[in-house]
């Protein structure tokens, strides 16, 4: 990863990184790596840190940091590529997250209330992903997260704690369910797909719930990232160990949001099919359907999805578009038009990922948080639970006016 710091006159410094996803869409900003097979696999970062240190920086020097469009818009400029593949869109977001850093520094306030402009009121309810799908020994799981949302919290620290319950019982759960065997920990730090049947898995996800005691408390959620499982030729998806059609997907996914109550759905069709999304947004009424790499925080394709009647709204990862200015554009057009901007961590993630700076500062009422295993991941609910400790009077968003079901 590159990481970047924007050092101010008086000495406020902002620290800037951008992650990269597991699941990658095809129209995000360009992730620039040295493909140098003898240092990190290909996967090493040097060319984005000279374009910081070598081109960047001395367009950006004596800029203003409290003008973050200008920023952004001037390195947009440098790049000259609609997709950051001159400098690396790895390159130009760690500046713009440590340019806003240092605004929020050399105002002497954490950023989320830098980007508030006011004292905190709520924090976002934290979604948990606790089974991972994808291609695994003896199975292929089409869809990516399973997910849980605890609706019913009374506060943010008890929703942490449903979560990280749950999490630990259904362990528990399928190892029984596996006649004994313990589940894996998938590449998401979520348990491995115990089947290929979604249904299965909602099942054991719900024994671990009303073991928990938090039965018509959590609700389910769903990343399906269908892209990974869409067979272009013959336009068909993967379920069950069958390839179905859209149509078919739909009427299954429709059939799971009446049994089980899904607060979203992401990601349910390819990123490319357009005719079939507004099928399915006409179809699935029990549960809020959201696009991700079908949108990858990108303004135009949002704006096309609203006319076309296709999703409830977008999964908001400022890294997909490359800047936060850009990102920003995209989360005011979904709230000036009716439509749910959800921030997400990424898989390739980071300690202290600005997603979370956004999610209390712009109010979000739900977001992505991932397992609760790992390092960046338990940040993000730390995170949570302290800007909630510091801010007199903020409570956790009552998001029961928003569920379908």
């Amino acid at each position: 990863m590159v990481e970047v710091d924007v050092i101010t006159e008086d000495g406020s410094i902002g620290t800037g990184c951008a992650p990269t996803g597991s699941s990658v869409g095809m129209y995000e900003s360009y992730v620039l790596r040295d493909n140098d097979p003898k240092e990190y696999h290909g996967l090493s970062v040097h060319k984005a840190v000279d374009n910081v240190n070598r081109k960047i920086a001395p367009t950006l020097v004596g800029m203003d940091v409290h003008d973050l469009a200008a920023i952004d818009h001037k390195m947009i400029d440098l790049d000259g590529t609609k997709d950051k593949h001159h400098l690396g869109g790895n390159a130009i977001y760690s500046v713009s997250i440590a340019a806003v850093r240092a605004a929020a520094a050399n105002s002497c306030m954490p950023l989320y209330r830098y980007l508030a402009q006011k004292d905190i009121e709520t924090v976002p309810v934290p979604s948990f992903n606790i089974v991972n799908g994808g291609h695994y020994a003896t199975l292929t799981q089409p869809f990516n997260e399973f997910i849980i949302t605890p609706y019913g919290a009374k506060d943010i620290y008890q929703a942490v704690e449903m979560g990280v319950n749950t999490f630990q019982e259904l362990e528990k759960v399928i190892t029984k369910y596996l006649g004994g065997t313990k589940p894996e920990v998938a590449p998401s730090y979520g348990y491995a797909a115990p089947s290929e049947d979604p249904e299965v898995i909602l099942e054991l996800i719900q024994e671990a719930i009303d073991l928990c005691g938090y039965t018509g408390k959590i609700g389910f959620a769903f990343d399906c990232a269908s892209s990974e499982m869409y067979d272009k030729d013959s336009n068909t998806y993967l379920l069950k160990g069958k390839r179905i059609s859209a149509d078919e997907l739909i009427a299954y996914a429709k059939k799971l949001t009446e049994k089980f109550n899904f607060v979203f759905i992401e990601d349910l069709l390819d990123e490319n099919d357009w005719e079939s999304y507004p099928k399915a947004h006409q179809e699935i009424t029990r549960t809020i359907l959201l696009g991700d790499d079908f949108i990858v925080t990108n303004i135009d394709r949002l704006k096309r999805a609203y006319e076309l009647q296709a999703i409830d709204g977008f999964i908001l990862k400022p890294n997909q578009v490359g800047t936060i200015t850009e990102a920003l554009d995209t989360y005011q057009f979904a709230k000036e038009h009716g439509m749910f901007a959800t921030p997400s961590g990424r898989s390739g993630g980071v300690v202290g990922d600005v997603v979370m700076d956004l999610a209390v500062g712009l109010g979000i009422p739900f977001i992505k948080n991932g397992a609760p295993r790992s390092g960046e991941r338990i940040d993000k609910l730390n995170f949570l639970m302290r800007a909630c400790d510091t801010s007199p009077g903020c409570r956790l968003a009552d998001i029961t006016p928003l569920l379908r079901f």
